[in-house]
């Protein structure tokens, strides 16, 4: 059974404007698909090794969930930033026309964050975003996207009742020396929805049945490429 869909609305005088969220799964990186299936390895003395490319979990990552675009294009140059975008006049809400806020240091006193300059930046995010009933939202930094010069910061927010505000998401800025654009349309959060009930943790040991178990996968993963894809992953 699917679950209800992640409803993310805007304000009518932005739709032309804004770019629009999209499925994680239909927006996977360039890099991603430019890169090989087989690398030769020189560890192994040219050996051809798999890529990431062929690995499920990985992928499972990079497709989760939505993505939330950034809202124009930022330049960057000499540790400034600037945009240009034909914002409407909203009398009817108290929404920012800026598409970039910051957070002060000292708001990250005692985190063990390397700030790349002197505040953490704030990407505006313009829509509202509602959860299906008894599940929450994770906003986190795009999976597996190193190659971005920020990392967002992860919270969890209810919005299967606070479905009416924006959620924003603060942002290290992790090269001091990035000149250029970041485009409208980077990915600056994904949004991921969990159980707003934890399951719970149960620690233990195996039992003899389940001890066999895990040495038959073990050996079936060993002796097989691709068992995870094709028995195990839904």
């Amino acid at each position: 059974m699917s679950l209800p869909a992640i409803k993310a609305r805007c304000h009518p005088a932005l739709e032309a404007l804004l770019p629009k969220p999209v499925a994680a799964k239909r927006a996977l990186p360039d890099w991603v698909r430019a890169m090989p299936s087989e690398a030769p390895s020189a560890v192994l003395e040219g050996a051809m090794v798999r890529t990431v490319k062929h690995c499920p979990p990985f992928l499972d990552a990079l497709s989760l969930g939505i993505l939330i675009p950034l809202a124009c294009d930022l330049h960057f140059e000499d540790g400034a930033v600037r945009w240009d975008w034909d914002f409407p006049p909203l009398p009817d809400t108290l929404i920012s026309r800026a598409p970039i806020g910051m957070h002060v240091p000292e708001q990250a006193t005692g985190a063990p964050w390397p700030l790349a300059v002197n505040s953490v930046l704030k990407f505006m995010n313009f829509w509202a975003l509602e959860a299906p009933p008894g599940w929450s939202l994770l906003f986190t930094h795009p999976m597996n996207r190193e190659e971005l010069p920020f990392r967002t910061l992860s919270g969890v927010v209810d919005c299967d009742s606070f479905r009416d505000g924006y959620v924003h998401f603060p942002a290290l800025w992790t090269e001091r020396d990035f000149t250029g654009v970041l485009p409208a349309g980077t990915p600056v959060a994904q949004v991921i929805p969990v159980p707003a009930e934890v399951p719970g943790l149960e620690v233990g040991v195996m039992d003899a049945d389940q001890v066999a178990a895990n040495r038959g996968v073990q050996e079936e993963l060993g002796r097989e490429a691709g068992v995870y894809r094709k028995r195990y992953r839904r």
